[in-house]
Parts: structure tokens; C-alpha cells; sequence
């Protein structure tokens, strides 16, 4: 996947103070580990978040959930398996419904709240040593392959067994819209009759459509050269029938889907910028109740824009490659939502959402959700091992955050033993605890974990080798310990690729 030369390099700033919770508003409840992302693989970063962990830009952060007010479990959806809810369907009717023939809902709906990416921990900045020359360090390490295993043999290690973009017009002025609000009704009337539901009108006309058959059978007359119709099943309608329906010509609206790359940033992410900014801004003023000098520009770059993940292709991959993506929603030519999301070696990671105020009656969360599930399942006919559709963060305690748990069928990341475990068998011991361990087997462990520190890789001056040949070269060194809650917390395959910065 990605070339021999590629490698993630980190800063790890482990997790002792208590910071503010964007969920319960806990002012030091709030309590994670963190490290800064010079520049990262896509399967690093697939097997960090398998371990819990979760990008904010460049930072990446892990909840230490036996400590924190709000636990935040890592949730995945089984894209293929997934059957749109009654609930899910009615929001498909309602977006047909709008684009089509301009029809608002009788009862604006906001959307979900979605993850609040800018109140993780403040990320710490990084080393400015470091800031100038990754660069630099990549084509080193790449022009001196040797320099690793030399010094690996040095240390006596044994070896373990073991969418295409389109180009955008110019933006339109924020909340245009062409559809009229639906008149008010006039009340009931005692001289009509009275109303019948619309699945008794389609049990009548089914009716009569068999009474039509049944009365022309054997009639060569009522034969018709026209193809033969698909017989008619209760088969219910798919998620991709929502979404694929064809609007006539004459729709109201017209709503595009557009995939740019954001790092490196394509042209079309670029032209759309400044547009996809001030959604942005309203976004966080409407929804979050930001004051209006908070969202800023630098802000919307840092946690929502830049990213440590590089473009990376593959033979058997998706064809627009993996790396980080915007996931734009354009409805008569204006940006309405913005999904940000990775394209994973397994799964497609949902960052963030953000959509104009003016549009919450859509419940655009809800929708991109939706879209990005079958964005999955496209993707899989592609690349066959990408097949989850990762949500974030699913927080049990918050009630507002539980909605995540209704795409389904979904698991929840156990804590302890970093095994998935079935949505189903979770929730009741959620019920009764914030912080829950979901692997049943008392006895098993983490089966990932480095056992050996001294394995672990680290960058020093420009080179890289295991930590044991850094502790003999740094005599009287005292970080022993934090590389060694790094490396468990990373687990055993990321603490032999990562390459941690030490000065």
C-alpha cells in the first residue's frame, strides 16, 4: 500500500491533566492520552483507531476511559449488513420529497449533534526541531535503509513469530431556496368523508391491478409487445433505491455529491475553500453557540483541513486512493454540508460533519451518515477488505451521542482487550456503568500489547533505531516509562513501525 519509504512519525504527550468536556461541560472531568502527527500511514492510523484511538487534524488523541466523566467507546457499523430503519427511510423520502418537488416538512427537524472536534485537548505544539525537517528525515531514512537494521542487530533484537471531482461553480448567497412553505390546512370537513391511510389506497389499487390480470388472462388481445414488468415482492426498498431514485427534469432542487481531496489539497478543495469556511463558522455559531470569533479560519484549517495522512494508492484499493477527503453537499450550486472522512485500508472514517443552519429541517446528519454508509459499500466493490463504516466515538452517557448506536449492525471496541463486541451484548453493562469492559473472557488480555520496550522505534537525531540502542546511547535517560505507556498504548505492530520523536 504504501511505499517502503513512508513512515509515521509522532510526538507522544501522555495524559495527566484534566481538561474540559464538550459533552456533560465537566470543566476537568475530561481525560486522554495525546500525541502530535508529523506525517502518518493510512494502516498505522487503521490500527491506531482499532486500539481507540482518533484524529483532530495532526492530533490524535486517546480517551483514558476508566478516568474520564464521559467514556467514549470507538463504534463501527457493518456497512454491508446494514438495513436503513423506519426512521432512516422516512429522512430518504423527505430529502426525494424536497428535491424533487420542492416539498418542505410539515415539522423542522434539527439534526444529530455530531462529535465536537475542536473541544479534545488543546493540542500541544509540535517540537519546532521537528516542524522544519520531515521532510528531510523521510528521504534520510529512505537514502540509509541500512541504518535500522544495523543498529537493531546492535541491540541483539530477536524478531517475534508470528468520486471523480468536478469542477465547482462560484458559491450563491447562503439559504437560497426556491421551494414555498406548504399552506396550512383548512380543518375537518363533517361534509367529505373521512380519510383513509395511504396503505389502504395501494392495497386497493393492488386489488384491482390482480382483478385486471385474472380478467385478461387468455385474452391474446390484452397482450402487449412492451417488456415484461418485475414481478412486484415485498422485498423492501434498499438504501441505494433511496438514493439512486431519478428526479424528473422538472425537480425543484438539484443536490450533487463531491469528493475532494483535501491533503494535499486538490484545486477543487481549494476553489471551494472559502465557501466551505463560512458553513463552517455558522455550523459552530447556530449549533455549538460559538461566539463569532471563535471559529476561525486557522481554526477550520487546523482541525478539519490539514491532516498527518498522505495520499497513498493501491493495486486492489478504492481508484481516488486513501488519505483524507471532504465529502461536499452542493444544492443549487451552494455548499449545504460538509462531511469530513478518511478512506481506510478496511473502513471509511467519518471525522465530522458540519452543514449550513438554514438546511437542519434536511436532518443532514442523518443523511450524510447515510450517504457515507453507501459511499462504503461502493467503495467495497473496489477494494473488497473495505467494508466498515466507523462513526467516532460512541457515548453511552450522553444521551445526545446515542444515535450512533442506531446504525445497525454495529459494535462497540472493548477498552481492555481491544476486541469487537456486538452493540446488543454492550448496552445493558452500559446501563449500569459509564466505564464497562465488553470482552465476556475474564482471562484474556490484550493480545497486541509490546512486551518488550526495548523494541520500540524511535527517531534520535535523524536516525532511527530501537528504543534499546536510544537507552544506551542516552546513559542516565528517565523516560523509560512514558515509552513504555506509549508503546501500550499503541500496541505492538504501531510501536515497531511509528517512529516516536525523541529529542
Amino acid at each position: 500500500m504504501a511505499g517502503n519509504n513512508s513512515y509515521t512519525i509522532v510526538e507522544y504527550f501522555g495524559g495527566d491533566d484534566g481538561y474540559r468536556c464538550g459533552y456533560c461541560k465537566n470543566e476537568k472531568g475530561n481525560f486522554s492520552h495525546g500525541m502530535w502527527s508529523h506525517t502518518m500511514t493510512v494502516q498505522d492510523y487503521q490500527d491506531l483507531i482499532d486500539r481507540g484511538w482518533r484524529r483532530s487534524g495532526k492530533y490524535v488523541y486517546k480517551p483514558i476511559m476508566n478516568k474520564t466523566c464521559c467514556p467514549q467507546y470507538t463504534i463501527r457499523c457493518h456497512a454491508m449488513k446494514f438495513q436503513p430503519s423506519k426512521s432512516h427511510k422516512k429522512i430518504l423520502k423527505k430529502i426525494n420529497n424536497f428535491i424533487s418537488k420542492g416539498i418542505l416538512p410539515k415539522e423542522h427537524e434539527t439534526g444529530e449533534p455530531m462529535d465536537s472536534v475542536c473541544e479534545v485537548a488543546g493540542p500541544q505544539e509540535p517540537s519546532k526541531e521537528m516542524e522544519c525537517s520531515i521532510t528531510e528525515i523521510q528521504k534520510e531514512v529512505a537514502e540509509h535503509p541500512a541504518v535500522t537494521n544495523v543498529e537493531r542487530s546492535e541491540a541483539d533484537v530477536t524478531p517475534t513469530c508470528s468520486e471523480s471531482p468536478r469542477k465547482e461553480p462560484g458559491s450563491v448567497p447562503c439559504g437560497r431556496t426556491t421551494a414555498a412553505a406548504p399552506k396550512p390546512g383548512i380543518g375537518k370537513d363533517p361534509n367529505r368523508p373521512p380519510c383513509r391511510k395511504a396503505k389502504d389506497f395501494r392495497k386497493e389499487r393492488r386489488h384491482q391491478k390482480e382483478q385486471m390480470k385474472h380478467n385478461n388472462a387468455g385474452d391474446s388481445s390484452a397482450l402487449s409487445t412492451s417488456p415484461p414488468t418485475a414481478i412486484q415482492t415485498n422485498q423492501p426498498k434498499s438504501m441505494e433505491d433511496f438514493l439512486t431514485e431519478t428526479c424528473p427534469d422538472s425537480s425543484s432542487h438539484c443536490l450533487e455529491v463531491r469528493l475532494v481531496r483535501t491533503n494535499p489539497p486538490c484545486p477543487q478543495f481549494k476553489a471551494s475553500f472559502d465557501a466551505s469556511y463560512q458553513v463552517y463558522k455558522l455550523y459552530q455559531m447556530a449549533i455549538h453557540k460559538d461566539p463569532s470569533d471563535k471559529p476561525s479560519e486557522s481554526q477550520f484549517r487546523r482541525f478539519l483541513c490539514d491532516s498527518p495522512l498522505e495520499a497513498e494508492y493501491s493495486v486492489d484499493g478504492p481508484e481516488m486512493g486513501y488519505g483524507s477527503f471532504h465529502q461536499q453537499y452542493w444544492l443549487d450550486g451552494q455548499i449545504v454540508a460538509v462531511g469530513v472522512i478518511d478512506i481506510l485500508p478496511t473502513c471509511v472514517s467519518s471525522v465530522y460533519l458540519y452543514y449550513h443552519p438554514d438546511f437542519a429541517f434536511l436532518s443532514l446528519g442523518s443523511y450524510s451518515a447515510l450517504r457515507e454508509i453507501a459511499f462504503t459499500r461502493q467503495l467495497q466493490k473496489q477494494s473488497p477488505k473495505l467494508s466498515h463504516y466507523y462513526l467516532g466515538f460512541y457515548i453511552h452517557s450522553c444521551p445526545k451521542m446515542r444515535y450512533k448506536g442506531q446504525y445497525r449492525p454495529s459494535d462497540l471496541l472493548c477498552p481492555e482487550t481491544y476486541v469487537w463486541v456486538s452493540i446488543e451484548q454492550c448496552l445493558p453493562q452500559l446501563e449500569n456503568s459509564r466505564y464497562a469492559r465488553f470482552n465476556p473472557n475474564p482471562d484474556e488480555g490484550d493480545a497486541r500489547v509490546l512486551k518488550d520496550v526495548g523494541r520500540a522505534l524511535v527517531l534520535h537525531r535523524r536516525t532511527v533505531m530501537p528504543y534499546v540502542v536510544y537507552s544506551r546511547k542516552q546513559r542516565g535517560s528517565s523516560d523509560e516509562t512514558e515509552v513504555k505507556e506509549y508503546a501500550n498504548l499503541v500496541g505492538q505492530n504501531c510501536a515497531e513501525r511509528i517512529l516516536l520523536y525523541r529529542a
